[in-house]
């Protein structure tokens, strides 16, 4: 695994972290003592240090920071979190031909088919947003996203006869769970299914929770645009988190926050665009025609976790301003922040209650 700091900041979501290191001191109580001062003072916490460590996965650079007493500890936790994405990523990638997910493409339609906790959660949940944004997001158009990869590849759209026929091998309604018996049921042949709209987001997710489980609870963990967050930083009230622009190439921050305990995830076609017959589309697929945006759109959305922020923040774009922040208040707990380009021009729009500074 590659440990290397990282130079570059996190597409539209940059990090600006505290070095400061600080020491954390219990304060106790004294209890059954008629003057404090016949008790001593409780020993201060253990000084905690900042460690950072990298790693590929899911075709992009895993980042965790943490805090921790030792680089024991950290290289011990940030192992087990790196294992734990790479146990996901042959379960979720659509790219290695004998993952879970594609296991689960190439058995017959019509039978149910029992899969791994993990592999039910994420699509337990993508039904849900799929329901409630009315198929905007959709882990089923699996045949509309490889088609879309060979037009990028061609510099060429697919034709209509293509569209057609990805049409019927998807859509989220012919897609079936079962929660008893954690098994997934495909109404169709043909169906394939994509997970870039939200695998990363659960694995950051569960990438925290390791590190969690191994006593590390001031950390973060960053995969591209998404960001689990954890406890802050020793004596700050959160990560400080910038958002960028739509179409910022000097990276310039519009708003700052202090955030912990959240995920929160930028989706956008700032850097992977293509221009096809002088139609420029982004590398976000609508799921209800088959092919790219066209409309230049960016989301920042904050969510209790990643799974749900990396999500929704592809479906706001695919939904559009207004629809998109109506699916975002509807939400407990989770704010957005949407630009897009109007002629000339950045609009913008906020939750009502986003995070101030």
């Amino acid at each position: 695994m590659n440990r290397n700091r990282l130079k570059a900041p996190l597409a539209a979501v940059l990090l600006h972290l505290h070095c400061l290191l600080a020491a954390l001191v219990l304060v106790l109580p004294t209890v059954g003592c008629k003057t404090p001062s016949s008790q001593p003072p409780p020993p201060p916490s253990p000084a905690l240090h900042r460690y950072e460590f990298s790693s590929p996965h899911m075709g992009t650079l895993f980042r965790a920071i943490l805090f921790a007493t030792n680089a024991a500890t950290a290289q011990t936790a940030a192992d087990a979190a790196f294992r734990r994405i790479a146990a996901l990523e042959e379960i979720m990638s659509d790219y290695q031909a004998d993952s879970e997910l594609n296991r689960l493409r190439d058995a017959p339609h019509g039978i149910p088919i029992v899969v791994s906790h993990d592999l039910f959660r994420v699509m337990e949940q993508a039904q849900w947003l799929a329901r409630k944004s009315d198929g905007a997001f959709d882990v089923t158009a699996g045949a509309f996203v490889r088609l879309w990869r060979f037009s990028r590849k061609r510099h060429t759209l697919p034709t209509p006869d293509e569209i057609q026929t990805a049409r019927q091998a998807s859509g989220y309604k012919l897609l079936q769970l079962d929660p008893r018996s954690h098994t997934i049921t495909k109404l169709v042949p043909g169906m394939r299914f994509d997970l870039g709209g939200i695998a990363k987001g659960y694995a950051a997710d569960e990438a925290l929770a390791i590190l969690r489980f191994h006593g590390v609870h001031r950390a973060l963990v960053a995969a591209s645009g998404d960001l689990a967050l954890g406890d802050p930083p020793p004596g700050q009230p959160g990560w400080t988190v910038g958002i960028s622009e739509i179409g910022s190439r000097s990276n310039h921050i519009v708003k700052t926050l202090r955030l912990s305990n959240a995920g929160i995830s930028t989706s956008g076609d700032a850097e992977q665009a293509l221009e096809i017959h002088g139609v420029r589309y982004s590398h976000i697929l609508n799921p209800k025609t088959g092919l790219g945006l066209t409309n230049r759109i960016q989301a920042t959305v904050i969510a209790p976790n990643a799974t749900l922020s990396d999500a929704l923040a592809t479906t706001v774009c695919i939904l559009g301003p207004q629809k998109g922040l109506r699916l975002v208040n509807s939400i407990p707990r989770t704010h957005a922040a949407i630009f897009w380009m109007q002629s000339n021009h950045i609009d913008r729009v906020w939750s009502p209650r986003f995070p101030k500074e």
